[in-house]
């Protein structure tokens, strides 16, 4: 029965002393916060936490994987962004009687574009599926009118 309460005891001390160096400790306070701000989508503050924590604790590995996961979601964020400036272009270019090669030129450029940054998109295990999906929407639309300016 002693021998349980021990390990009772020493559990229960080791928690106590994690939490307490966690609330102790500024970079980990910021840690944490970098990673709600990552987890509700506001990837712009999680970003800024996160490298706060990081510089002054380069070991803190938490704040370390939520610098670079918002990093990759802010790229994701910015292609979709691109892509949905890229797509009114196009339709306000779709909506002419005539399109001219210019037009169909600039389209072509635009498509390639959107191609080939989709092709330097690199999800994590941890990225949002949800700006996966929308991204690889976006890639799949801008391949078809590629196919399709080319015929």
């Amino acid at each position: 029965m002693s021998s349980r309460l021990v390990v009772l005891f020493v559990a229960l001390s080791f928690l106590i002393v994690t939490w307490i160096y966690f609330l102790i400790n500024p970079s980990y306070d910021k840690s944490l916060r970098a990673k709600y701000y990552y987890e509700i989508g506001d990837y712009k503050e999680a970003l800024s936490l996160a490298k706060d924590a990081f510089s002054s604790d380069v070991y803190n590995r938490m704040a370390s994987t939520v610098m670079a996961q918002s990093i990759i979601a802010m790229k994701y964020i910015s292609y979709i962004e691109t892509a949905k400036k890229y797509k009114e272009i196009i339709n306000e270019i779709a909506t002419h009687a005539v399109v001219s090669d210019a037009d169909k030129a600039k389209m072509r450029l635009m498509c390639q574009i959107m191609i080939s940054s989709y092709v330097k998109l690199a999800p994590s295990v941890l990225t949002d599926e949800e700006l996966i999906s929308d991204a690889a929407k976006y890639n799949d639309e801008f391949e078809k009118l590629f196919e399709k300016i080319n015929k």
